[in-house]
């Protein structure tokens, strides 16, 4: 799989969301590690982009241990 989405729901009828986009994927880094965005997205309005980040593999992975503490579930790409 190319690109993982990972959402977590808001009160006000958004969602912030995580789209990771791993190795084989034309974005990815060169070096093997992994294109990390998190955001917002209130429909209609355009997605909000607040970081976009590289890590390597493993860090990712810890990092999703951390994102479904904190209410995030994986999901269909949000847009």
């Amino acid at each position: 799989m190319a690109t993982q989405w990972w959402v977590r729901p808001r009160f006000d009828g958004g969602c912030d969301y995580v789209r990771l986009r791993l190795d084989g994927s034309p974005a990815a880094d060169p070096a093997g590690n992994v294109e990390w965005i998190e955001g917002s997205h209130l429909p209609p309005q355009m997605p909000l982009l607040k970081k976009r980040l590289w890590f390597s593999a493993e860090l990712a992975q810890r990092r999703q241990l951390q994102l479904q503490a904190s209410g995030f579930e994986p999901s269909q790409p949000v847009f």
